[in-house]
């Protein structure tokens, strides 16, 4: 009896889990796009910039001040050879977001997001000949296929923004790579990630953005009022963007791998309905079922992946099965994507 209310406990609480992450991602992803769209601030870097510095403030709150979370101590010039580099395309990665936020609807975007898998396993296969299992290569084919569908048929198409979020997948899959060797022998969670990362990435960021937005922003100032709610949304949207950091590590810690690959393919599915919802923006048949081809591609990736990686050494090999266990799967588990 008692092992039966400790099962159900264990599942209410992956489920109130999962859905506090879906309510803080869908929030963050609706708010930004309301801050570009409706309040007409079209400074995508200076947003970043202040989701970073609102993230650094909440992470050394919750490590230093709450003590929620013990600090993964790093070496002073470990900080710079490994931990700068990889904030540097964690920047990168957040800014190409926010600025294809800007320009296409968020379906677009979301849809377009889920690339980064076959981005993921096309670098490592060009760039550091990594090789992977077949089946590897024929889960990618209904990503591929469905995001090809979604840009032929979204009506909102826009070049840059488009260009944006395909090189933000690159720019996430090159931080997924290089993460496997930068910060190897450190079993960084999301709250210590953000801790080192959110200061670097602020430092990399406040200059470009006071010289390309500084004015502009001024001049925004002084033709928007009224300013109190305006600084409360903008600067809202980083704290919950600092909150969706903090509920990915319950999540992580709450599920499977497999429940949470098809929670966050769901939680696409989600955001897609809520941003359409509140935005209207035209979505043709076609278009839909492209976004629905590529989450389920996606879905089935994350399955294939799984199952790949329970695979034991003792496993029979065929010809066509890799020499090392390593070159089944992606080198690292994209869990921890990252949302600031």
């Amino acid at each position: 009896m008692e092992e039966s209310r400790l099962c159900q406990w264990t599942v209410i609480r992956s489920v109130l889990a999962i859905l506090q992450w879906w309510g803080f991602n869908v929030t963050v992803i609706i708010m930004n796009k309301w801050i570009f769209q409706k309040m007409d601030f079209k400074f995508p870097l200076t947003v970043s910039c202040i989701h970073f510095i609102c993230s650094a403030i909440g992470a050394y709150t919750v490590i230093k001040v709450l003590k929620l979370k013990p600090l993964i101590v790093v070496d002073p010039e470990d900080r710079w050879r490994r931990i700068f580099p990889m904030s540097f395309v964690f920047c990168i990665n957040i800014v190409l977001g926010n600025v294809s936020l800007r320009y296409i609807p968020v379906s677009f975007m979301q849809t377009i997001k889920s690339f980064t898998p076959a981005t993921t396993v096309i670098l490592q296969w060009l760039v550091w000949s990594k090789h992977f299992d077949l089946r590897i290569w024929a889960s990618l084919i209904p990503i591929v296929g469905g995001i090809l569908l979604t840009s032929i048929t979204e009506l909102s198409f826009n070049t840059f923004g488009f260009c944006a979020a395909l090189f933000g997948c690159l720019a996430t899959s090159t931080k997924t790579i290089l993460a496997e060797s930068l910060l190897h022998g450190y079993k960084f969670d999301s709250i210590n990630t953000v801790y080192y990362m959110a200061p670097f990435a602020t430092m990399i960021l406040a200059l470009p953005a006071l010289l390309l937005e500084g004015s502009g922003v001024v001049a925004w100032l002084q033709t928007d009022p009224p300013f109190l709610s305006s600084f409360c949304i903008i600067f809202g949207s980083g704290v919950l963007a600092f909150c969706l950091n903090f509920s990915i590590f319950y999540v992580i810690h709450s599920t499977t791998a497999v429940t949470f690959n098809v929670a966050g393919n769901l939680k696409v599915a989600v955001a897609v309905t809520c941003s359409w919802l509140i935005f209207r923006n035209p979505i043709s048949m076609m278009n839909a079922v492209g976004c629905a081809i590529t989450l389920v591609g996606c879905t089935f990736y994350g399955y294939v992946r799984h199952m790949l990686s329970q695979q034991t050494p003792d496993t029979p090999r065929t010809p066509r099965t890799p020499r090392k266990s390593m070159e089944f799967v992606p080198l690292v588990n994209e869990k921890l994507e990252d949302k600031v």
